[in-house]
């Protein structure tokens, strides 16, 4: 299979989603539109990942690629090819399908409790995970579902936790990617920023992690695992 995957900022971890890729031997078309790279005109791989940055969806005038991006992966979809936004990349998808932006109204920020609906429960790749589990977030924004779409998850500060359209479009808010490894290096990398998200966070990492996030890396893995087995080669 080959996999197209879109990085929206200069540090970009495929954590959990690049194991169950790598297992199955995944090629992987590498798109930095960020850097000023031209997005693919057309969906020409088996499926397409859009991971998370530190822009709104709607910085269309920092990030002109942004309507494009958008636009990619509506048309993956049509193809009925697997699609996989998180973060930043499902605020996209959610506009792509007409659903709103709301910039700055839910942050949530470290391992947090998510719950799935009943449709999540019966969902194909949601329903691998429990009824309720630790997740990593990093995020400010949400938005509103777009019409037709099936709402899989919630948590209490942004209810639209995942969605799915058509067969395999996926979105989640929650950085299922993110393992106790890629966390540790957001940790090194970032620390002013989680600083800021999270006052403390350098003192209550170690003891979060050990409580959430040996069980929040199985269940992304689980997750990636779920979605990968969804493309058809």
């Amino acid at each position: 299979m080959r996999v197209a995957i879109i990085e929206n900022t200069s540090i970009t971890h495929h954590g959990q989603v690049g194991v169950a890729l790598h297992e199955q031997a995944a090629l992987i078309d590498l798109w930095k539109p960020w850097s000023g790279q031209p997005l693919p005109e057309a969906p020409d791989a088996d499926a397409l990942v859009v991971f998370g940055g530190e822009q709104a969806a709607t910085d269309d005038h920092t990030h002109p690629y942004l309507p494009d991006l958008a636009r990619l992966m509506s048309d993956y979809t049509a193809a009925d090819k697997p699609v996989l936004g998180i973060c930043l990349g499902s605020q996209l998808l959610a506009r792509a399908y007409g659903g709103e932006n709301h910039l700055g109204t839910a942050p949530e920020f470290g391992w947090v409790t998510v719950g799935l609906t009943d449709q999540g429960r019966a969902d194909p790749v949601l329903s691998v995970l429990p009824d309720s589990f630790p997740i990593f977030q990093w995020h400010t924004d949400t938005f509103t579902l777009p019409e037709g779409a099936v709402h899989l998850a919630a948590s209490e500060t942004a209810r639209h936790q995942a969605f799915r359209i058509g067969r395999a479009t996926y979105g989640t808010q929650f950085h299922f990617e993110a393992s106790r490894a890629v966390v540790a290096d957001w940790n090194r990398r970032f620390p002013d920023a989680v600083e800021r998200m999270s006052p403390g966070w350098s003192r209550s990492h170690d003891a979060m992690a050990a409580r959430d996030g040996r069980a929040a890396d199985a269940h992304g893995l689980a997750l990636a695992r779920a979605w990968v087995a969804l493309i058809r080669p």
